[in-house]
């Protein structure tokens, strides 16, 4: 297994968009629909390659806070790394993959951003909890959470 920062070309353009229309596919997540090619632009992304092949990425952007109400917890100017999006295809996972490139690309972040930051919509809020928060450091800061009426 191999990770590495891409850029978009004419091979991991295709890629990125097949992986993204198997999430769609699988119903994982809440509202989440396939990308076009317009929403890899401008993006730093992460990928985890096999033969050649990619089978998972992480995408994100760097932004910084401009006022102090957003987050107590981040001063203004705090520069964070905001993860738009992780993908591992499912054929992959409980493997190790989701971890090593989520470290991968921490480290290629670190001392560009004060903070990782992301937010999730997965149906299996127990294990992304447990993934983020035990396995991966991250710290529980906030939610939101529905109900039906």
């Amino acid at each position: 297994m191999e990770y590495r920062e891409i850029t978009l070309d004419e091979t991991t353009l295709p890629q990125l968009l097949a992986l993204s229309a198997a999430w769609e596919q699988e119903l994982s997540c809440y509202g989440y629909h396939r990308n076009g090619p317009e929403e890899y632009e401008g993006k730093r992304i992460f990928a985890a390659v096999e033969d050649g092949r990619m089978i998972g990425y992480l995408m994100g952007h760097f932004t910084t806070v401009d006022y102090q109400a957003f987050n107590a917890a981040m001063p203004k100017g705090t520069r964070r790394f905001v993860m738009d999006e992780f993908y591992v295809n499912s054929a992959y996972r409980s493997r190790g993959v989701g971890g090593a490139l989520f470290r991968f690309a921490e480290e290629a972040v670190r001392g560009e951003a004060d903070y990782l930051d992301l937010g999730t919509a997965t149906k299996d809020y127990k294990a992304i909890l447990n993934f983020y928060m035990n396995r991966m450091g991250m710290e529980f800061w906030s939610a939101r959470l529905y109900k039906k009426l």
